[in-house]
């Protein structure tokens, strides 16, 4: 039997209900669980989701800290922790200066920040269990962070080939421990136009690609000219010359994106890694989430 992934959710306006009872359908099929991204509110899908299904694993995959205050968060993570009988896991994440300014918010150090958030939550009071609290991370700091404080960690949009050393920062038994959540949300598109599919992700991964703490992580992932190639656009404002620079070796690494075949292989070499939960995010290269959503289920049929 295969093993089964998990799939990020997010509830769009206009298909909010249509998202739940496609919740539903995706626990019916097996899959392993239901992740909302930053994109929208994810705690209020959880929510939702918790009340409608009886089985499968949710989660935030992830909720920006900065956001509401740790006694707001705690009281909402609680209650859903509590409605799904211990199926919540509550992913977090220090998000990235470019987000935070948009929304006027100015952050200090992440791991500093992080730490805090965490002691700040838990210490509320009167709200009941906590949920598994799992750390976004990507380099090694945060990892080793998330071993320390945390019940688990998400990787998003990580590169395969380096998830030797990034899950080499944790010791031996806490990779082996069940509880200990390891996820990565991997962009993936389905086509039998490889190429099509590839510009789909390519497209999806250039913003981040903008991102200082992506290119960073990147570079120490074996892909030091691409990053180098990209910062020089920026530098020179050739915006439109960075999507050329992200080679399909990278994008092979860090994506999923071909023929069913070919995914359902990726898929397995994502767990074979040491990632216990893959979470596809689908795109279609002919429509929007819903069909990207129904290609990715029409595979496991």
């Amino acid at each position: 039997m295969p093993r089964l992934p998990a799939i990020s959710l997010a509830a769009v306006p206009g298909r909010r209900k249509k998202t739940i009872e496609l919740a539903k359908d995706i626990e019916a099929r097996g899959f392993s669980g239901i992740f909302g991204p930053s994109l929208g509110d994810s705690l209020a899908l959880c929510q939702a989701i918790a009340l409608e299904t009886s089985e499968i694993t949710i989660g935030t995959s992830i909720t920006p800290i900065y956001t509401r205050n740790p006694s707001d968060f705690a009281q909402t993570a609680a209650f859903i922790h509590e409605i799904s009988d211990g199926r919540f896991k509550f992913g977090v994440g220090v998000s990235h200066e470019p987000a935070l300014k948009r929304l006027g918010i100015s952050a200090g150090k992440p791991l500093q920040d992080m730490r805090q958030f965490v002691s700040d939550l838990q210490a509320v009071p009167r709200v009941g269990d906590l949920p598994a609290i799992v750390l976004a991370t990507l380099r090694d700091k945060m990892i080793r962070l998330a071993e320390e404080i945390a019940g688990g960690m998400v990787f998003a949009n990580g590169a395969r080939s380096h998830m030797e050393h990034s899950l080499g920062q944790l010791e031996s038994k806490k990779k082996s421990d069940d509880d200990f959540f390891i996820g990565n949300m991997i962009p993936t598109c389905i086509s039998e136009d490889k190429k099509a599919a590839a510009a789909v992700n390519r497209k999806t991964l250039t913003s981040y690609a903008f991102l200082p703490n992506y290119r960073n992580y990147w570079k120490e992932a074996g892909y030091e000219q691409e990053m180098h190639d990209v910062e020089k656009a920026i530098d020179e404002k050739d915006f439109d010359k960075v999507p050329d620079c992200l080679s399909d070796r990278w994008l092979s690494d860090t994506t999923l994106f071909g023929t069913s075949t070919e995914v359902r292989d990726g898929i397995e070499a994502w767990f074979d890694s040491g990632i216990k939960t893959p979470i596809i995010v689908p795109s279609s290269a002919t429509g929007g989430q819903m069909q990207a959503i129904d290609e990715f289920l029409e595979i496991w049929s």
